[in-house]
């Protein structure tokens, strides 16, 4: 069984960096209402203590897609299966996402959100595992690079278990 071992960003550090990318966003909507977008099941955690922190007004929907199902490796196959309701034509919106890795998913998500015609559309996450990059994805707004572990906590899960743990924690084969 896989189980977390050790923290890999603390709840401090994480905290931290949700205030410097709100702050980054403001300045950047200033006088634009924004659209936040979050990525189920996690990137629910984020948005919430994004949402709170940013000072221009927001509305919320939601988009749900997957690849991992169970596993820690992704099948390379991204499927849709819930999309937003909100009518996004001509709206500034924000794609908030946990992490960041192979990039399918999220690129997925941006092609799709893109087709509803968006007056801008811009990505925000926490984690990026840059070097697990398969193609190229634009994120505006990053909180952390992070190495190639796999890491559970503050919404990010493993066959569902552990989003609600406070800090990133790397997950390991429990040998006991």
């Amino acid at each position: 069984m896989l189980k977390p071992k050790r923290v890999l960003v603390t709840r401090d550090q994480i905290r931290d960096k949700v205030k410097e990318m709100a702050r980054a966003i403001d300045a950047a909507h200033q006088g634009d209402e924004l659209v936040l977008v979050g990525v189920l099941k996690g990137g629910i955690v984020l948005m919430a203590d994004l949402m709170r922190e940013l000072r221009l007004p927001v509305r919320l929907d939601f988009i749900a897609a997957e690849s991992y199902g169970a596993s820690t490796e992704t099948s390379g196959v991204v499927k849709l299966t819930r999309d937003v309701t909100t009518d996004l034509r001509g709206r500034h919106v924000l794609l908030v996402e946990d992490i960041v890795d192979t990039g399918l998913t999220i690129r997925y998500l941006i092609s799709h959100l893109k087709g509803k015609d968006p007056a801008s559309l811009e990505v925000a996450v926490l984690l990026d595992k840059v070097s697990r990059r398969k193609v190229p994805v634009d994120v505006r707004y990053r909180g952390l690079v992070i190495p190639d572990a796999f890491v559970v906590g503050y919404g990010l899960d493993y066959a569902e278990h552990y989003r609600n743990l406070p800090d990133v924690m790397v997950v390991e084969e429990d040998g006991t």
